[in-house]
């Protein structure tokens, strides 16, 4: 590829503010963008997660002191005055900005990101109640009437950052579809000069109507135009096609798949930007740049509590400004109270313990989350799509039909024979064949056609294994009804032919993994609609699909059409699970509310996903959408009893109750933020989800 403009090496490194970066977070993974990455334009997790934690430890330590040093704490063990010293609110002070500002930064860098995209969430929240406990405090120190509140600041920074590493920690993972698209390119051709010779040059070396020489099992190096010879060309990678395609002069070729068992020289057509490849990059790029990113749970939540901690804040201080004689510095600090236990330190804890669990116990079971955000969306997905190649199926051909046609030869006969000469070929039919055989017949003579079959003398009886096109080429003719319903059904045919006469026909298929017929019935009992996308022929994909007894299926679909096939589905009001391993379904997997890698499928794939199945198994993907519905329930649960606390503790902060003599002290907001923490902890250790079929 002589051009990747923007899909470079340097792509390789970075990722652009503009592509990735939203509310101050990756729109990939949901991890924090520090400023010194956003002004390098890198995005490095393990920096984030080390410096989270690093932000976390110094604040915990210099915590100590703090709370050591506080009057409402010192009150609440029973120590009274005993521990006070001149200027210890000064020294309480020093401390506590430290931990204000050293602490707080990642929520201040957060909470700007925010404002400037309109998107109030966590961050905000927590800057308000920790930056109104800091100033409060602050001029308490230097003279105003009141009680300090360095303790609450200290400890929900302190929960909060142990909050974000352990979420960040559990959910790490960067995107890099991009650059795994571009290793699949080879780094030289074989290119032909002017005077014949052939000569190693690097991709970006070559151009239009350059001519390179491609031999058999490498890859294609180049989108191209086939001049000279024929062969076998695996495009399952690319295109989703399970079954290798004769190419021969004239055929186009595609950069990135697997050349055969011939040796064929290729005309250049396109490179850079205009390659099928480099197409490939920009559709998963704009899938991923463009693709709905609702904000989670927590940021949901924390957008509310923003507003009421806000609002109820302001409406405190005016109403005991107005109708009461108390005077302002009780009227602030009531205010005060208001917008600082308005941010639970629960809240902190209750999302993130819940996704470091799930995370854990998925990860024990198979399966990688890698984007919070549209995991958590899982649980209201109404339909699913899958991949035929490599999903649903093995990826792989198996002999699904024998055909005798001499009473001479029984199946066993007919299969054994053509094993045998199968045996000498790398052909992806050959392997089918030669793996539903124990032993083999010796062959001499072997010889390959390309294209057409092999030939070979076993028993000293001259034998051919060979496909339809050469069996006219023979003007040999069959008419089976038993054959018309296996080239009905999209299956891969090969003929036996002993001694010039035709004897047998075996008919191979794509196996069907056994777990998707399970799946799929599992899906249909949710509520959820089950389709395929395949870029294989109509016959094999309505084959699978009666099968496997899908809702709905689309063949023929080109790699570049299948995530506006996504998209088409989506428009219909429909939350768009993707299932896929291979690069054609790099950019579906980008464009589907929730992606599904299958873990032994490329690595672009892979890093397209949101989700990855390591095992390569259907079922399990019931299993992320039952997983997502019980962590989401899990979620809820913490919420409310952060609420909950909320709930109790505001109106009382504010002073509802001030006539009956109950105001809510600081000593108390501990003792019911405590147990709200404490309640929170022990919930989310309690997810469970029903196991996993085997296989």
């Amino acid at each position: 590829m002589k051009k990747l403009d923007h899909h470079d090496s340097n792509h390789q490194m970075k990722h652009t503010d503009e592509s990735h970066e939203k509310n101050g977070e990756c729109v990939v993974c949901g991890g924090k963008l520090t400023e010194e990455h956003r002004m390098k334009g890198e995005h490095v997790h393990s920096g984030m997660i080390d410096d989270l934690k690093k932000r976390f430890l110094i604040s915990l330590l210099i915590t100590i002191p703090i709370l050591i040093l506080s009057p409402t704490i010192q009150g609440l063990v029973g120590l009274g005055n005993s521990f006070r010293f001149t200027g210890d609110l000064y020294l309480l002070f020093a401390l506590s900005s430290i931990v204000y500002f050293y602490g707080g930064y990642p929520f201040f860098k957060g909470f700007f990101n925010e404002i400037k995209l309109r998107t109030p969430g966590m961050d905000m929240l927590i800057s308000v109640a920790i930056t109104s406990a800091y100033l409060y405090s602050s001029a308490v120190v230097f003279g105003l009437m009141g009680e300090v509140f360095f303790w609450e600041l200290a400890t929900l920074i302190d929960i909060m950052l142990i909050g974000h590493w352990l979420e960040m920690k559990s959910v790490m993972g960067a995107s890099r579809a991009l650059e795994e698209l571009v290793k699949l390119m080879p780094s030289n051709a074989h290119k032909i000069m002017f005077d014949k010779s052939i000569i190693d040059v690097p991709l970006d070396e070559l151009s239009v109507e350059d001519h390179v020489v491609i031999k058999p099992g490498e890859k294609v190096p180049v989108d191209g135009e086939i001049i000279r010879g024929n062969t076998s060309i695996d495009e399952s990678m690319i295109t989703g096609e399970s079954e290798p395609v004769f190419k021969e002069i004239g055929a186009e070729v595609i950069g990135g798949s697997i050349n055969g068992d011939g040796s064929i020289t290729v005309e250049i057509k396109k490179t850079g930007k205009d390659s099928f490849l480099s197409k490939v990059i920009t559709l998963v790029e704009e899938a991923q740049a463009n693709k709905s990113k609702t904000q989670n749970l927590a940021d949901s939540f924390a957008t509310w509590l923003t507003i009421i901690a806000l609002s109820g804040g302001f409406i405190t201080l005016l109403v005991w400004l107005a109708v009461t004689n108390l005077g302002f510095e009780f009227a602030l600090e009531r205010a005060v109270t208001v917008m600082v236990i308005a941010c639970p330190h629960a809240l902190g804890l209750a999302v993130p313990l819940v996704v470091a669990v799930s995370t854990s116990l998925s990860a024990r079971n198979g399966l990688l989350i890698r984007n919070r955000a549209s995991f958590e969306r899982s649980r209201d997905v109404n339909a699913i799509i899958f991949d035929k190649t490599g999903t649903l199926t093995q990826g792989k051909f198996g002999v699904t039909d024998i055909i005798p046609l001499s009473s001479e030869y029984n199946e066993n006969d007919v299969l054994k024979y053509a094993a045998s000469l199968e045996s000498y070929s790398e052909h992806p039919i050959a392997k089918g064949v030669v793996n539903s055989v124990k032993e083999t017949f010796d062959v001499k003579d072997f010889k390959s056609i390309p294209g057409k079959g092999i030939q070979g003398k076993i028993n000293t009886k001259n034998v051919e294994v060979v496909s339809p096109r050469y069996l006219k080429e023979l003007n040999l003719d069959i008419s089976n009804e038993k054959v018309d319903k296996l080239l009905s059904e999209g299956k891969t045919i090969v003929f036996v032919i002993i001694e010039a006469e035709l004897k047998g026909v075996i008919a191979l298929a794509d196996i069907i993994r056994e777990e998707s017929r399970e799946a799929i019935k599992e899906f249909r009992d949710m509520g959820i609609q089950c389709m395929m996308i395949t870029g294989d022929r109509k016959e094999v994909a309505e084959w699978v699909s009666k099968e496997i007894g899908l809702d709905k299926y689309y063949a023929g679909v080109l790699p570049q059409e299948k995530a506006g096939k996504v998209r088409e589905i989506q428009s219909e009001g429909l939350i768009v699970a993707m299932t896929g391993d291979g690069i054609n379904d790099a950019p579906a997997l980008a464009q589907a509310d929730i992606g599904i890698a299958i873990g032994a499928g490329t690595d672009v794939a892979i890093e397209a996903g949101d989700v990855v199945l390591v095992r390569s198994n259907p079922l399990d993907a019931v299993y992320i959408i039952k997983l997502s519905k019980s962590t989401y329930k899990k979620m809820v649960q913490n919420l409310a009893w952060g609420a909950g606390y909320n709930i109790f503790a505001i109106p009382i902060a504010a002073g509802v109750l001030y006539s009956f003599g109950i105001l809510l002290t600081p000593a108390a907001g501990v003792i019911l933020m405590s147990l709200s923490t404490i309640i929170v902890a022990f919930n989310s250790r309690t997810l469970k989800i029903e196991k996993i079929a085997k296989t």
